[in-house]
């Protein structure tokens, strides 16, 4: 459990911009955002149960209830890399705790090979840092700078 820091502008849009934010000049309240990124914890199937997301001036609260480690960093993850939060308050209960994790943001020019690399020691192993962070991810080619990602330990 703890506090994580991202960075505000940066991430998935949850509501639309341009012409359909025109169309809807108001901006959405806490409430719609909260549901809006527990919508977004859905849609992607991780194991977790009881999600509750509460928002605020950019902080973002989430609890539930999973097994592993990697699902509770998953959902981190997953509301942090959103336009308009700037920190997750992690309450999720982990059944069976394990070693965290590190987090790293990335950086203009990265590739997830160049990660894999400085975390590794080896850029064919870009499949692992891959894998660790989908279905957050579609495609190693999409990062973009400020995003956070999860290095598992291997």
């Amino acid at each position: 459990m703890g506090m994580f820091s991202f960075l505000k502008d940066i991430g998935e849009k949850l509501f639309g911009t341009g012409s359909a934010q025109a169309a809807n000049p108001a901006a959405p309240t806490d409430g719609e955002v909260a549901a809006a990124l527990a919508a977004k914890v859905d849609r992607l199937a991780l194991d977790i149960q009881d999600v509750a997301v509460q928002f605020s001036a950019g902080i973002a609260t989430v609890s539930g209830k999973t097994a592993s480690q990697a699902v509770r960093e998953k959902v981190i993850l997953a509301i942090g890399n959103t336009i308009g939060v700037s920190q997750v308050h992690d309450a999720i209960v982990v059944e069976k705790p394990e070693p965290q994790a590190q987090f790293y943001e990335v950086v203009k020019g990265d590739t997830l090979s160049r990660i894999a690399k400085q975390f590794y020691g080896d850029a064919n192993k870009y499949p692992v840092i891959f894998e660790a962070n989908r279905p957050m991810l579609s495609h190693p080619d999409k990062i973009y700078p400020g995003q956070k990602l999860r290095i598992p330990l291997v």
